[in-house]
């Protein structure tokens, strides 16, 4: 499993995807409309439409070249006293008794500041295959 994602992660990025391709017209209008109003060397509008466009672009193609490398896991299937991609595991700093609550998810949807870690950063890696008391 080289990029697993959840269910609700594959279908975020799904509609981020739509989201952009309908952008992309919009973007497109924004470069003939700076480039009607002439010299484009000063022209912080046609700059700006362009830089955006290129952003947009690149994350599109990002996205598309994504989608057909990852494995979709459905969270609500999983189950079991292991360590595994989607596993929401409870930790206590043994010297400060603090206590963290973590969701172990793909690259891609993991995000720190809403309780979610990679699987494949270095805590994500330590955590996965220990089971309940490690």
């Amino acid at each position: 499993m080289s990029n697993p994602i959840s269910v609700q992660g594959y279908a975020k990025l799904e509609k981020e995807l739509e989201n952009l391709k309908k952008e992309r017209p919009i973007v497109i209008q924004a470069i003939k409309e700076a480039r009607e109003e002439g010299d484009l060397r000063e022209n912080a509008a046609y700059d700006a439409s362009r830089e955006r466009q290129g952003m947009l672009e690149a994350r599109i193609n990002y996205i598309e070249s994504l989608l057909p490398q990852v494995t979709v896991i459905d969270l609500s299937q999983l189950s079991g006293d292991k360590v595994i991609f989607g596993a929401t595991v409870h930790l206590v700093d043994v010297d400060t008794e603090e206590e963290r609550e973590y969701t172990l998810l793909g690259q891609e949807e993991a995000d720190y500041a809403n309780g979610s870690i990679s699987v494949s950063s270095p805590v994500g890696r330590a955590l996965l295959g220990h089971k309940v008391g490690d």
